[in-house]
């Protein structure tokens, strides 16, 4: 298996340092809103390499944290009057869902920020010790130049960079010796949540929250650091830094990252009005559709998002889908064991498995690996009908196999009647005139998992089938 390594720029062969074991981190998102549709190509980009590793035989540690103290959420508890906990809580919960309609496995744990201060704490007195840090009147600094191989995945001469990171200003940036010297920890602000600490009450950097959850939950050094290609500088450079000054190890052996998603040909920003959440998303397409479009091209090449390719997508999608209910119904109404034919289809089906493989053990490349999948589709279409029952069994367990390797759920939902629609709407509207919010939502979520897209107006509720 080959992985391409953003550290090295190439692909290497990858070898776990537990023969057997991966030990996985994704960063999360952070917690102040609905994920967006680019949050999710991450989201299920990794997921299928955790799920590809599994069906391999690895025992796979994913971790994937929840950055839950942060200055949007903050900014967002202020503005309705309630403490950042009631934010971070609520957009937990409502990811929770989004990844449960996308299909992405929970993490085998996925850590919160704020649980986690103590060790965040120990470790940057341990740079302290080391000189890699200092405080300067309740801040502490990561000392950028004293980690000789700091823009090693980046690759940013240092002498080059200007500071631009994310961290805000804080109280004590004149006492910060280097302008690329980053924010370990920050003093407290009024009405801010703060824990308290050697330097006084404050918070962490964001930085240091995945350089300590890594290392808590996975060692000293990953196997695999994922995430999107924007976090390379700073996040992920800064992690280095701190984590490898601090354990004098490795901090991780392969580094991985997805490509950007564009909207029709542009980044996706709120100003440009082509901010989407997958939420928005899901009342116009099946989340399984969106899933399925993401895995179309390689994870590191950019990805357009537009109806044309989503609509691409599902068409495609149902293709297999299709192939697969046929596939039932030959193993209900087929008779007999393999035949003399049925033996020469399934050396085929071999011949496009190991093409599946090859082609998810060449850097994860799912659109080759659907490539495989779909010639699959087409042999079914030609030799099942006229098979024996065993036949379509084994055709039909290999095809569900590989699906679940892409996170694709074969199982169709039951279309709902019309008059179930107007039910469960009926039922919303009495739900949001109680002010039951959550259930509102709750049947809204249902409907658009079943491809029912909902349109409030003066007139009432209008719905239409996706």
């Amino acid at each position: 298996m080959r992985v391409f390594n953003t550290l090295t720029r190439k692909k290497e062969e990858f070898i776990p340092v537990q023969e057997g074991k991966v030990g996985m981190y994704v960063c999360g998102p952070t917690v102040y809103n609905y994920i967006h549709i680019g949050n999710a190509r991450p989201m299920i980009v990794f997921d299928t390499v955790r799920r590809y590793l599994e069906y391999k035989g690895y025992d796979v540690n994913y971790v994937s944290n929840f950055t839950d103290v942060d200055d949007k959420i903050i900014k967002k508890a202020m503005e309705e009057g309630v403490e950042s906990v009631v934010i971070s809580e609520r957009f937990i919960e409502e990811c929770k869902k989004d990844m449960e309609g996308l299909n992405v496995k929970p993490a085998t744990i996925h850590p919160k920020a704020t649980e986690e201060i103590g060790g965040m704490i120990r470790m940057i007195q341990t740079l302290i010790e080391k000189g890699h840090a200092y405080e300067a009147d309740g801040t502490v600094y990561f000392k950028t130049r004293s980690f000789k191989e700091y823009g090693k995945l980046s690759k940013k001469n240092i002498d080059d960079l200007e500071a631009g990171h994310r961290d805000i200003k804080v109280r004590g940036e004149e006492g910060k010796k280097d302008p690329l010297d980053f924010v370990l920890w920050k003093p407290k602000k009024e009405g801010e949540p703060a824990w308290k600490s050697p330097w006084g009450e404050g918070r962490p950097g964001w930085h240091i929250e995945c350089s300590e959850m890594s290392k808590k939950y996975i060692g000293n050094t990953i196997d695999i650091h994922a995430g999107g290609e924007d976090l390379i500088f700073p996040h992920h450079e800064n992690e280095i830094a701190q984590s490898e000054a601090c354990n004098d190890e490795p901090f991780a052996n392969y580094w991985m990252h997805n490509a950007f998603l564009n909207i029709d040909g542009e980044k996706m920003s709120k100003s440009a009005g082509n901010f989407f959440t997958v939420r928005e998303i899901s009342e116009k397409y099946p989340l399984q559709v969106i899933r399925f479009f993401m895995l179309s091209a390689h994870y590191r090449s950019p990805l357009n998002f537009s109806d044309t390719l989503v609509e691409s997508s599902k068409n495609g999608l149902d293709r297999i889908l299709t192939a697969i209910d046929s596939l039932r119904d030959a193993v209900s109404s087929n008779e007999g064991t393999l035949t003399g034919e049925d033996q020469k289809h399934l050396e085929k089906v071999q011949e496009l498995v190991k093409k599946y493989e090859a082609a998810m053990e060449d850097d994860f490349n799912t659109a080759d690996a659907i490539a495989a999948i779909f010639e699959m589709v087409k042999l079914a279409n030609i030799t099942a009908k006229d098979g024996s029952r065993e036949y379509a069994e084994k055709l039909l367990e290999t095809l569900e196999k590989l699906c679940d390797i892409l996170g694709i759920i074969t199982e169709r939902e039951e279309e709902l009647l019309d008059a179930d629609v107007e039910a469960l709407i009926e039922e919303r509207q009495a739900a949001r005139k109680e002010r039951n919010f959550a259930r509102a939502d709750e049947i809204r979520d249902q409907l658009a998992a079943q491809g029912i897209i909902l349109k409030d107006s003066r007139e009432g509720v209008k719905w239409t089938r996706a």
